[in-house]
């Protein structure tokens, strides 16, 4: 009997750019998580006894800026190297841009799979053996699994894979197969990377996807980690996924219903995180509250975006005992003479709204089309503290928040185009 861990999606050093934004975020926190949780994997190894550690792509998030990341990572690989713990790992779609680490010698305990072939490799001491082929580009659109070899008789097969897998959709088709095309090899274990929610997709013989070691921002929530797996009889006899991760991202709905006032508002997302407060004391927790619903306090809410932001801000700190942090604040909602569902062209509209909030470069492209707007308003109009600051990108935020749910309101009331 033995055990390995597989791992997948690192992504060391993620750049989480924009974090300055947010008002109270523990920025350096953030940016260290990625690191923090490898030392957890590295602990966890050594604990368990594990006779062997997969990563399964991704290693690195691009191309780096210096080779911080790089020697972190080789002192974490010694100190499995002390432990007598061997690591196998291939190039994911992220790795293949880094031209720092190519050539960059890992420390010998480590085994990094071919980019042109696949690759197989006994495990010294273990009836096991890991097949293998890394990126050898960032686009990989070929199926890699179907040129590996087949499974060795009497050895516990491993197959390390960074891969979309056919079908799943919101995700780049990087190496795409299918399950069949997998189980055709018959291997005992697929070890996935690429995509970063931990899934079994099947169990005859398993096929798992790690999910990523960190999350990294609102889009990857819950809890992440790495898979230990317990082998017997040349057979998968436990699975388990244990959190590693050192902090969490979570999305709420505040159903904003029938609510009055802005102190309504309030009290229902302090009941949100109250209770998301309870449910995982331990880790620190950046939170994306949406606020929804036809109310009548939204037509109280025109202008005070940012008073309503302030007072979640306040209630997370008093309620979290300064474990929650908000991200971010998204109201949606609407006057109580809407419509709860926007039709498709209104849709059409939030959505975009949507983009530009959650993409840095059209954020960035706003503020300077603004700016040239700015220039043609009447003099005084910009000026004053209650006015948009075009060249605060909070503020910018914050009055797009404002525009979506105004519009909604002009579009849905009696005589609009919408009605």
């Amino acid at each position: 009997m033995f055990k390995f861990l597989h791992a997948a999606d690192l992504h060391l050093d993620s750049p989480l750019r924009g974090l300055e934004r947010y008002v109270g975020c523990p920025a350096d926190e953030v940016r260290t998580s990625s690191r923090r949780a490898l030392v957890n994997l590295v602990e966890m190894a050594i604990v368990e006894q594990v006779a062997f550690v997969v990563i399964a792509g991704d290693i690195y998030d691009g191309d780096l800026p210096d080779y911080g990341a790089c020697l972190f990572l080789n002192d974490q690989m010694l100190r499995l190297k002390e432990a007598k713990i061997p690591v196998y790992l291939i190039q994911g779609n992220h790795d293949a841009e880094s031209h720092m680490t190519r050539h960059l010698k890992l420390p010998e305990n480590v085994h990094r799979f071919p980019t042109d072939r696949p690759g197989s490799e006994v495990v010294a001491g273990c009836d096991a053996v890991i097949h293998g082929q890394g990126f050898a580009s960032r686009a990989v659109t070929e199926n890699l699994a179907g040129a590996y070899p087949a499974a060795r008789p009497g050895l516990f097969n491993v197959g390390l894979l960074h891969t979309c897998v056919e079908g799943r959709e919101g995700h780049d088709r990087y190496a795409p197969c299918s399950l069949d095309d997998l189980r055709s090899k018959t291997y005992d274990y697929w070890a996935l990377g690429h995509i970063h929610t931990f899934e079994i997709l099947a169990t005859d013989p398993h096929i798992v996807f790690a999910g990523n070691l960190q999350g990294r921002h609102a889009r990857e929530t819950g809890a992440k980690g790495a898979v230990l797996v317990t082998v017997d009889g040349g057979r998968v006899k436990t699975l388990d996924h244990r959190p590693l991760d050192v902090m969490r991202w979570a999305v709420r709905r505040v159903d904003a219903t029938g609510a009055k006032t802005e102190d309504d508002l309030l009290e229902r997302a302090g009941e949100r995180l109250l209770a998301l407060a309870g449910e995982d004391g331990r880790l620190p927790t950046a939170v994306r509250l949406e606020i929804h619903g036809p109310c009548a306090a939204h037509d109280r809410l025109a202008g005070r975006y940012e008073s309503l932001v302030a007072g979640i801000r306040a209630l997370a700190q008093d309620v979290g005992g300064g474990r929650l942090w908000i991200e971010k604040v998204a109201v949606r909602t609407s006057p109580e003479r809407a419509r709860d569902e926007p039709d498709g062209s209104i849709r059409v509209l939030l959505d975009y709204l949507d983009a530009i909030r959650a993409d840095e470069t059209k954020l960035a492209a706003l503020g300077g089309e603004l700016a040239d707007l700015k220039k043609k308003l009447p003099a005084g109009w910009a000026d004053g503290g209650d006015r948009l600051d075009l060249d605060d990108p909070v503020r910018i935020l914050a009055t797009l928040e404002q525009i979506g749910s105004d519009l909604v309101n002009a579009l849905t009331t009696d005589g609009g185009v919408a009605s």
